[in-house]
């Protein structure tokens, strides 16, 4: 793997590119490992800057995987929406229709998984070891990303509203979070289920539970939508 040596940078353009190094670094490790493998050390050692300079740009590696989440949010909303174009059928019921976009949000999360390892880590993990002023940027940005996803739904989906169409966007990205660390079972739990067929039972396929998960809550709030 190739590792990058930066002279000190002197303007506002050179600084830029130490951060775009940086993001890029973490984004390749990301293509790797999991969230939990990506320490500042390495991520140091493969952009070439000493750690203490990669904290002149970003305050802590989840400072740098939070803005890596906020870019994994855009690139996944901008391929939505030509995963959505010809998969919701007009002239389809509202509840058949509610099922497809349950379809296509679940299987288009479970390609993308970069952005789920991110959203699984990110309430627990990196919003641990930020400063308020991070904290406030990411979570603006995320605001955005939610509000972005809810107009692409109900523009599939009008039926729901602008607020519940707000109300799955958010409730999808928290299940896709919560379900994606249950179906990247550690190597002892692999293990106990292979020796005990009967545990299997327990193990969780992402993208058919992301499809169930989300067919139930659409089918919800469709139902209290017509009262």
């Amino acid at each position: 793997m190739a590792v990058t040596t930066f002279q000190r940078a002197r303007s506002e353009e050179q600084r830029e590119v130490r951060r775009r190094a940086i993001l890029d670094a973490a984004a390749a490790m990301l293509a790797e490992m999991p969230v939990a493998q990506v320490t500042l050390n390495e991520l140091s050692r493969r952009v070439g800057l000493a750690k203490s300079n990669v904290l002149r740009y970003f305050e802590s590696r989840e400072a740098v995987l939070l803005e890596l989440l906020d870019s994994a949010w855009q690139e996944w909303l901008t391929g939505l929406g030509t995963d959505l174009d010809g998969a919701i059928d007009a002239a389809a019921l509202p509840a058949d229709q509610g099922d497809q976009l349950a379809a296509v949000l679940a299987a288009s999360l479970a390609g993308r998984p970069v952005l789920c390892d991110l959203l699984s880590a990110q309430a627990a993990v990196l919003e641990r070891n930020v400063s308020p002023q991070v904290a406030m940027t990411y979570k603006r940005a995320a605001l955005a990303d939610v509000t972005r996803l809810a107009r692409l739904i109900h523009g599939y989906l009008g039926e729901l509203g602008d607020h519940d169409a707000e109300r799955l966007a958010a409730g999808a990205v928290l299940v896709a979070g919560a379900l994606w660390a249950h179906a990247q079972p550690s190597a002892a739990v692999l293990a106990a289920y292979e020796a005990d067929p009967a545990l299997a039972v327990m193990r969780t396929d992402f993208t058919a539970t992301m499809r169930e998960v989300l067919e139930v809550l659409i089918a919800g709030l469709l139902a209290r939508s017509s009262r």
